[in-house]
């Protein structure tokens, strides 16, 4: 009966802590979708690693390390593409393996450091404890309140840049403020599916809601609700069959969107017929 209530416990903080991450995850992945952004995402999460390695280094809280780490990496990327100097692909291809290489081997420099480097890269939702969820929950409201006052002005960003410049939006600074939102929600989601995965969370649940939302209010909304029943069911289906967690829940992800393609096309096919 002990351990039964104790699996019950750390079961219910993975859901609450994955749901958190997905409620937080899909509204800014479907900007991710719409702005052709996955490359970039990857690049903040590739960063997290060394974020990681300058936590231990100085000696602070891990996720203080990686959301300071990703978002001097996001407000760099921007400028840096406000310049056009160098191409946009080659610039993020090399801040990405140049960030997670130099995360590797800062930690591997660490003699005396013992850590679990697979639970960093590819998540560990089972683990999380009261504390994460409270970093979790309270970022996931902090991004989501930014994130709703920037909701208009990024999407007229999004649509025609240069219009939107025209119509007095500051562009700039609200693709820095996304980015850095960007770069929080990397850093909670981390511990949830690693620093390898985290992209996915963004990407895939946005990708599916897109087939089914008329509106970009709707799709985001969707979105969360597919990111929330990818966290439920992957955790099920890890307990169920023994997988990794963080894996599990992205292909959970994955099967849901395979299901919306294949029922989006069904629906067309009936329509026309």
């Amino acid at each position: 009966m002990m351990l039964s209530g104790l699996l019950d416990d750390f079961v219910v903080r993975a859901i609450l802590g994955g749901i958190g991450v997905a409620v937080v995850a899909a509204p800014l992945g479907c900007f991710v979708v719409w702005r052709r952004m996955a490359y970039f995402g990857d690049t903040l999460a590739h960063s997290a690693l060394l974020g990681v390695a300058l936590g231990f280094l100085l000696a602070i809280d891990l996720t203080v390390g990686v959301v300071a780490t990703c978002s001097i990496l996001a407000v760099i990327i921007v400028l840096l593409q406000e310049q056009r100097r160098i191409a946009t692909d080659t610039l993020l291809g090399l801040l990405s393996h140049s960030t997670l290489a130099l995360g590797l081997v800062a930690l591997a420099s660490m003699e005396t450091l013992r850590i679990d480097l697979l639970s960093y890269l590819f998540g560990d939702i089972l683990a999380i404890g009261i504390g994460d969820i409270a970093w979790i929950w309270s970022g996931a409201v902090v991004v989501l309140a930014l994130l709703a006052a920037i909701w208009r002005p990024m999407l007229a960003v999004t649509v025609h840049d240069e219009l939107a410049r025209a119509e007095g939006v500051n562009a700039l600074a609200t693709r820095l403020l996304f980015t850095l939102l960007l770069a929080v929600v990397i850093a909670i989601s981390m511990k949830i599916v690693g620093i390898l995965l985290v992209t996915a969370l963004l990407i895939v649940p946005a990708a599916t809601a897109r087939r089914f939302a008329r509106t970009p209010e709707q799709m985001a909304v969707l979105a969360s609700a597919f990111g929330a029943a990818a966290v439920t069911g992957g955790i099920y289906a890890s307990l169920l069959w023994d997988t990794p967690s963080g894996p599990s829940v992205v292909v959970a992800a994955l099967a849901l969107f395979v299901g919306s393609q294949i029922v989006g096309a069904a629906v067309m096919q009936s329509a026309d017929g």
